[in-house]
């Protein structure tokens, strides 16, 4: 009885093996890249979003304590909280009136734009091209 050698499957085997194996390991890399992206945007997006809130709370408190009286000289004004959180927020005001039970009222909209542009206020509309930006807004009705 005479032995044949076997030769060449096993190194294809371990070469189709490895190839698998750098296909998988790119594949972890890359969900993994986008998993960072997407936790970085949600974090932007909860700083954006109490930014705004901050934003609405501060023009109340000028409207409610006589600061920003019918929104009169500057009906919107910006806040700089980059140093804080990144943010810029653009506050801005307008009043109705209206007359109830002989009594005159005003209402306030007091509406804050809170992103983390680079502009002068917001919304940034040359910024908002980019993947990382984010914006958020809030309104708040007040009656004096």
């Amino acid at each position: 009885m005479t032995r044949r050698r076997q030769a060449g499957l096993g190194a294809v085997a371990a070469i189709v093996v490895l190839v698998l194996l750098a296909v998988l390991a790119a594949t972890v890399v890359r969900l993994s890249w986008s998993a960072q992206g997407i936790a970085a945007q949600s974090l932007q997006a909860a700083r954006a979003l109490q930014a705004a809130r901050a934003g609405v709370d501060w023009g109340m408190h000028q409207v409610l304590n006589g600061a920003w009286v019918g929104c009169a000289g500057s009906p919107s004004q910006t806040l700089d909280l980059r140093a804080d959180n990144g943010m810029r927020v653009t506050v801005s005001c307008s009043v109705s009136s209206y007359t109830e039970a002989g009594a005159a009222r005003r209402v306030y909209l007091v509406e804050a734009v809170a992103c983390n542009g680079g502009a002068a206020s917001c919304p940034d509309n040359a910024a908002a091209v980019g993947a990382s930006y984010v914006e958020r807004k809030r309104q708040l009705l007040v009656s004096d």
